[in-house]
């Protein structure tokens, strides 16, 4: 199968269920700003370490971080992600699809996460630089894309109502990588830098 398809060359795209739309309505704005949000992540992910195929970790002042498993907490978001453009996908169509929602459950658990990685963290007194290390920067700069989402997403729920765990979960998705782009530097001995 080829990768160009050469139907959306006149700026029109298929939805959920075939419908058509051009690429300028607002269900596509927030896709694409979930689908940037997405791949922000992954290049956080790119910068932390992984283990070889022997189970090694290479030497590196961020095996914490895989050891507690950050890099797979990211991914499990990524896939989230996709759930998430899928169900806006499904919104402006009248095919139903059967798939995986985002639920409160998901919000506790970005919460639960944003609590054991701020327990280690010394107590934010004044606004902060964004920055710090690879991963920190990245981090600092999924959560400005996911503040975007959710601004995105509100002028969405003008015209087509959305689920308020939607709303809830980008709101915490973005208190999460705050968390875990500080988490990321204090790791590293990086200095938070004020505002």
């Amino acid at each position: 199968m080829k990768i160009y398809t050469k139907t959306g060359d006149n700026g029109e795209t298929s939805l959920l269920g075939g419908k058509r739309v051009s690429k300028d309505c607002i269900a596509l704005e927030v896709i694409g700003e979930i689908d940037e949000l997405n791949s922000t992540i992954g290049e956080a992910v790119a910068y932390l370490p992984t283990y070889g195929r022997d189970g090694a970790c290479p030497v590196s002042t961020m095996a914490k971080e895989e050891a507690d498993g950050l890099p797979s907490f990211l991914q499990s978001i990524q896939r989230d992600l996709f759930k998430v453009g899928a169900e806006i996908a499904s919104l402006q169509s009248e095919v139903k699809s059967n798939f995986e929602i985002i639920t409160e459950e998901h919000v506790k658990t970005l919460e639960k996460m944003i609590d054991e990685y701020a327990e280690e963290l010394p107590e934010l007194k004044q606004f902060i630089l964004p920055g710090g290390t690879k991963v920190g920067a990245h981090l600092h700069h999924a959560r400005t894309v996911s503040r975007r989402v959710e601004r995105a997403l509100v002028v969405f729920s003008k015209k087509i109502k959305v689920r308020p765990a939607l709303f809830m979960y980008f709101n915490r998705l973005s208190d999460f990588l705050f968390t875990a782009a500080r988490r990321v530097n204090w790791n590293e001995g990086v200095e938070e830098m004020k505002a």
